[in-house]
């Protein structure tokens, strides 16, 4: 049965209940759960209405120790959740979604996930959070259960940090890809100093965050308790994509 979305009902400012529609200025967005929608867009009442057909994808996010994860908070649980932690000065935990989405439906996460700590923050559109987070410890996660405002809230235990491992020369061209592709990402995602390209947990971690590969494969490399064997892994990857 199609319906509205976002529900009229739960809209925040500038889009209201007694609206049809909602409105986006150019470059403005907005978030929409996993599934297929049928999309009328106009651009006033003197243009020609277009309906198009979107089909859009669960969206997954990683975050590795010493990494950069700029994110929009706007559902109220996680908004919460986020003035909490601000409050407190406590992290939070990023997990890859198992099963389900980011919005609606609580999902389920993977056992294994990273501590994310919040730098920075604004609001530049009421009831939107932007915030600026920084990957600090990995965890695992023991049991979760999900409080009455769909949250899910986890016991977990701390990871051991990467053990100091130099960059094998065999690896050495891994530091050169990853020089070459810093300058290109957004400001808000360039990791913090020091850029350790001779270490080899930094090094595969930024690797891991920064090359275009499916989200389950960068989970497994979350995973892997050794550095030396996560680059490996990447190298072995960039040979695959002619990049070695």
């Amino acid at each position: 049965q199609a319906r509205l979305y976002p529900p009229p009902s739960k809209r925040l400012a500038p889009d209201f209940f007694f609206h049809p529609q909602v409105y986006r200025g150019d470059g403005e967005t907005v978030r929409l759960p996993a599934g297929q929608y049928t999309i009328d867009v106009s651009r006033g009442p003197e243009s020609l209405p277009e309906s198009r057909k979107l089909t859009v994808t669960a969206e997954t996010t990683e975050l590795f120790p010493g990494g950069i994860l700029p994110l929009r908070v706007f559902e109220a649980r996680y908004v919460d959740m986020t003035r909490d932690c601000m409050k407190r000065g406590a992290p939070f935990g990023v997990c890859l979604i198992k099963e389900g989405s980011e919005v609606g439906v609580p999902a389920i996460p993977h056992e294994i996930g990273c501590l994310a700590e919040i730098q920075d923050w604004d609001m530049q559109q009421l009831g939107v959070l932007n915030i600026s987070t920084r990957g600090t410890r990995r965890f695992r996660i023991e049991s979760t259960h999900c409080e009455p405002n769909g949250l899910i809230c986890a016991r977990a235990e701390p990871l051991d940090d990467d053990a100091g491992a130099a960059v094998s020369p065999a690896y050495s061209s891994c530091g050169e890809i990853l020089k070459a592709l810093l300058p290109r990402l957004p400001p808000a995602q360039m990791p913090q100093e020091p850029h350790l390209f001779d270490d080899a947990g930094w090094l595969s971690n930024r690797l891991a965050e920064i090359l275009p590969m499916p989200p389950l494969a960068r989970q497994r490399l979350m995973e892997l308790p050794d550095p030396c064997m996560r680059l490996e892994i990447i190298h072995r990857f960039l040979g695959q994509q002619g990049l070695k």
